[in-house]
């Protein structure tokens, strides 16, 4: 695979941009009922989804690493990968969205968005190129049962 940001960098560096958007944008705070509590949930979560996620990779004893999928040994479909091919990535929307809410700044969810983006045109497609040409049919059918992001 030619992608050599690791996923959690580009958390980072979208987290980052939403932290610098919010100090320097004058437009754009909200506030409501509930807003922080609500992030918590959304970091909860995440939390759950990665470390469902792994402990799924742990069990079939394949590599979580992203960026060299030809080390993977077998195909996860089970637990919180029936739902969602990328439950990881997906976690790490539902942070940015999390920390959009506690900084209180609409225009976060435009950064959010450019994640989602980012993603699916730099990483994911990448990763389902590799996953193909890994697994063949066998993804190609999990494809068709399973949506990419949830």
């Amino acid at each position: 695979m030619r992608l050599k940001i690791l996923p959690p960098l580009v958390l980072v560096i979208f987290g980052g941009a939403m932290y610098v958007l919010d100090r320097f944008l004058p437009v754009g705070e909200f506030d409501f009922f509930g807003r922080k509590e609500l992030s918590y949930v959304l970091y909860g979560l995440a939390f759950a989804l990665i470390c469902a996620a792994l402990l799924q990779f742990v069990l079939a004893k394949t590599t979580t690493n992203p960026i060299n999928l030809t080390k993977s040994s077998k195909l996860v479909t089970k637990g919180v990968f029936k739902y969602s091919r990328n439950p990881m990535y997906l976690a790490m929307l539902l942070i940015l969205l999390g920390f959009g809410l506690s900084l209180g700044n609409a225009f976060n969810t435009l950064l959010a968005a450019g994640f989602v983006y980012y993603m699916n045109h730099f990483q994911i497609g990448r990763e389902e190129e590799a996953l193909h040409e890994l697994f063949g049919k066998e993804y190609r059918e999990y494809c068709k049962a399973t949506r990419r992001w949830f």
